[in-house]
């Protein structure tokens, strides 16, 4: 090695390891406990992977009749069956060293000890590891813990950790080694899958909540969620050894840049704030915005999620929302008002017409019959084919759709009409022909060389015209 390079304790520490290392293989490979020790690790590994082979079977069988127990449950479930052969191995290994440790020498199960916890640490990483919902995150927090748990079972944790603070340098008065980093990351880790887990039981805690709005539940759990995330942020910050009050000058000046270079942004978050704190719109809600019609899905930070009836979710932005009227067909209650217009004949009564087509209506599902919101059917004008009608009814569930229950009533209307001869007039008209025999005068004489005949069909054709 360089002796330039490298600082002098940092090469006295991978001296020692390297050493350490040579150590361990020529145990492993000098006869005698030792190299036993080896085999009979190495044949507790083939006996799992059997025994895995030979049961596997079964349990996925077990496993695909659990149908009634929770999701957590059957994806830990899951998870164990792809572990089988770690499981067996690590129960093998454990009862083979407890046996062995009582009666032999302790020197003659250290490996197989070694090989056990190893194994029990990978296991419970590997089960504990499924928390965390980021796959990059929840890879990089799995070999972080493996490493550590290996070079804790071999007792190497002080020496790895003295050769990582011997690679470090210095960024003013923070002392900033490879060492420092590492758990800078492991802490982070376990900050935000702790803030995610904690802010996941705030939101379902205020959802089970009916004493609260649901669109205060929305406020509450981003409050929350920002909340967890910032003292995770906080505290990871000021554990690399960063004083953030030496950030607040700059801070300052980044905030006014980043204010004028996303107005747009900012803008829909303070519009999704004010809409989430005067509950204007809340998620449930049908509305109407230009030629958007559908329910809120869910309240974004930046816009809002709006689901129509064709399956189409538009995001509109929370600013839209606040500068654009909106129609909200349950803002206050969920009863909707729909109207129809519709013509019958002269030749039928008109108290009959309205009798029948309020009947159809009644007989409509989704179509409210209660006091006070049952159908009226009102003439509107005696138009010139038929009497005209305005048919009104109640429904309480806009999100069910409009054209469909509109089409269901026009189709009640239409099979009672033909039960009771109500016919639907459709415009007619009349065309007579006036003054259809003028005198015409030749704008020219006849060829001489034309017939008679000739001449008395271009007669009867000139005849024929009308000014």
């Amino acid at each position: 090695m360089d002796q330039d390079v490298l600082p002098e304790a940092l090469q006295g520490t991978l001296q020692y390891l390297i050493a350490q290392a040579q150590a361990y293989w020529e145990l492993a490979v000098t006869p005698g406990w030792r190299q036993n020790q080896v085999l009979i690790v190495l044949g507790l590994i083939v006996a799992a992977m059997l025994l895995r082979g030979v049961t596997h079977a079964r349990w996925e069988s077990w496993a695909r009749s659990r149908e009634g127990w929770p999701k957590w449950r059957l994806r830990l479930l899951v998870q164990v069956l792809r572990r089988l052969s770690l499981i067996y191995f690590t129960v093998m290994s454990w009862g083979v060293y407890t046996v062995m440790r009582e009666v032999t020498w302790p020197s003659r199960s250290y490996l197989i000890g070694a090989a056990a916890k190893l194994a029990a640490a990978w296991l419970v990483i590997a089960l504990v590891s499924r928390f965390i919902a980021n796959p990059t995150l929840r890879r990089l927090a799995t070999w972080l813990l493996w490493i550590y748990a290996t070079l804790a079972v071999f007792n190497l944790v002080d020496d790895a950790a003295q050769v990582l603070d011997s690679i470090a340098f210095e960024l003013g008065s923070v002392h900033l080694s490879l060492l420092v980093v590492l758990k800078a990351i492991v802490l982070a880790t376990v900050m935000l899958m702790m803030a995610r887990i904690g802010s996941g039981l705030a939101e379902r805690g205020l959802r089970g909540n009916d004493d609260i709005s649901p669109s205060m539940q929305v406020l509450a759990g981003k409050a929350v969620q920002v909340l967890l995330y910032g003292v995770a942020f906080v505290i990871v910050i000021r554990s690399i050894g960063f004083d953030l009050t030496g950030l607040a000058v700059l801070s300052g000046a980044v905030g006014v840049g980043i204010g004028f270079g996303l107005q747009k942004v900012v803008s829909n978050l303070v519009s999704g704030i004010i809409i989430l704190m005067d509950r204007s719109i809340k998620p449930g809600d049908v509305i109407s915005l230009g030629e958007t019609f559908g329910w809120i899905n869910s309240l974004g930070a930046r816009y809002v999620s709006v689901v129509t009836r064709d399956g189409k979710e538009y995001l509109i932005p929370n600013e839209d929302l606040i500068t654009s009227q909106v129609v909200n067909w349950s803002h206050s209650n969920r009863f909707v008002r729909l109207d129809i217009n519709f013509g019958t004949s002269y030749d039928d009564d008109p108290h009959l017409v309205r009798k029948v087509a309020i009947a159809a209506t009644m007989t409509v599902d989704r179509v409210l019959a209660r006091d006070g919101m049952k159908p009226v059917c009102h003439i509107v004008g005696f138009g010139d084919s038929s009497v005209d009608y305005v048919l009104r009814f109640w429904i309480t569930d806009p999100t069910g759709g409009l054209t469909n229950i509109r089409g269901n009533v026009f189709l009640a209307l239409w099979d009672a009409f033909k039960a009771e001869d109500i016919s639907i007039p459709f415009p007619q008209r009349e065309l007579r022909l006036l003054n259809d025999r003028l005198p015409v005068q030749m704008d020219e004489a006849p060829p001489e060389d034309m017939g008679a005949t000739g001449a008395e069909s271009q007669s009867r054709g000139d005849a024929a015209k009308l000014d």
